[in-house]
């Protein structure tokens, strides 16, 4: 009885050590470019605007800004009548 005891106590010991030792993962500090691929993924969960989200992108990544404006070419108005040589619109 008192092995069957001892043997209990032995056990109960030490899965309470084992859950009281706190294992933590090594601390170290992020590279440089694990710092560059979080700061990306926390822009794209900011739901800027097209302009903002570029702007800021190119900051993070050291690139000069790009123009991604939209042009007036392209833009057509319905009450405008478009005249074509010798037919009518």
């Amino acid at each position: 009885m008192k092995h069957l005891l001892a043997t209990f106590l032995l056990l109960a010991a030490s899965a309470l050590a084992g859950c009281a030792s706190h294992v933590t993962p090594e601390l170290r500090p992020y590279t440089a470019e694990e710092s560059k691929e979080l700061a990306l993924e926390a822009l794209n969960r900011r739901g800027l605007s097209f302009d903002e989200y570029h702007s800021k992108k190119a900051e993070l990544l050291g690139e000069p800004q790009k123009s991604f404006s939209f042009d007036k070419q392209g833009e057509m108005n319905a009450e405008r009548a478009v005249k074509l040589h010798g037919r009518p619109s």
